[in-house]
């Protein structure tokens, strides 16, 4: 695909070739011109927030217009370029003339371009109200009629066009090729070095992340902390008594309070009935914190002491 569509000549007295204007360039214009509609729009309509809701509605379609074509009076008029042109260097060219150099957008093509556009816009939305309400015989249906029927051509009309703007790179709608009219530089272009470093590290960074977010859901992590835990405290050797069941009831090894319910899963520490039942269930792996033994059992904890056993510090 080959990226022409630019001109070859950078101002009115040039005559040498310039890089061609990039298809991503001209749909960004597009792009920044639909946005900067929009926010005048949304300007216009706050002075009038204060107002009795609605009162705008029925005069929508021509404020609009009526924006638009100040927009158009100050842009395409005056400069033969719009807005989101201007802040890409980009502009307007005649390429009906057969001049060598610069040829502006002549008055007929810029009122063309004002109908083409704005009053296009204005009857597509003003057009249900003109024709709502009327006879099936009358003028106005068989109107609605053909205006639809020449807005389906039209559409198709756009996407063919739109290819070929993909393939050539030139006129990317139909109003620049039914006018003549073609987006170039408004000034030189320098080369481009681009650097692909900063790039390099988001695109690594990211991938990163996306690898982290993938495995930690696969980490047990309360299995890996007690087992951690059991390696920096070990308890080898350590022989289960009534005594130590005794030491350890005044603690549960999960919650660190007073052990509601005590229960055991097997090794020396005592855990409360809520606890573990809710740790074991949610987790079937699940090892004690402090030994990292895995669940063998749930069993309520059964001591013959005296209360002096409990006393001991």
């Amino acid at each position: 695909m080959d990226d022409t569509g630019g001109d070859m000549h950078f101002t009115e007295g040039s005559s040498s070739a310039i890089t061609p204007v990039l298809r991503i360039s001209q749909l960004d214009a597009f792009e920044l011109d639909t946005a900067l509609e929009q926010l005048v729009w949304s300007q216009f309509t706050q002075c009038f927030q204060h107002f009795k809701p609605g009162q705008l509605t029925h005069f929508e379609p021509e404020l609009k217009a009526f924006l638009q074509l100040l927009l158009w009076r100050f842009t395409i008029y005056s400069q033969s370029a719009t807005v989101g042109q201007s802040l890409l260097s980009i502009r307007y060219k005649n390429d009906l003339s057969q001049a060598q150099k610069y040829q502006p957008m002549s008055r007929q093509q810029k009122l063309w371009y004002a109908l083409c556009t704005i009053g296009e816009k204005w009857l597509q939305e003003r057009s249900p109200d003109l024709f709502t309400n009327r006879p099936t015989e009358s003028v106005f249906h068989k109107a609605k009629y053909l205006i639809g029927i020449i807005s389906g051509l039209t559409k198709v009309a756009s996407l063919l066009n739109f290819l070929i703007f993909l393939q050539k790179g030139r006129f990317p709608t139909l109003a620049e090729r039914f006018l003549g009219i073609r987006a170039v530089f408004s000034r030189p272009q320098g080369i481009r070095q681009v650097g692909f470093e900063y790039m390099n590290r988001e695109l690594l960074w990211h991938g990163f992340a996306e690898f982290l977010i993938f495995l930690f859901p696969l980490i047990n992590t309360r299995k890996l902390k007690s087992r951690l835990c059991s390696w920096f405290s070990p308890l080898d050797g350590f022989k289960i008594s009534d005594a130590t069941l005794a030491r350890q009831c005044r603690e549960c090894a999960l919650c660190g309070k007073w052990p509601t319910l005590p229960h055991t899963i097997g090794c020396d520490h005592v855990f409360c009935y809520y606890c573990i039942k809710s740790y074991s269930i949610s987790d079937m792996y699940f090892a004690c914190p402090k030994c990292a033994l895995e669940v063998q059992k749930v069993e309520p904890v059964k001591l013959q002491l005296e209360m002096t056993d409990f006393n001991k510090s």
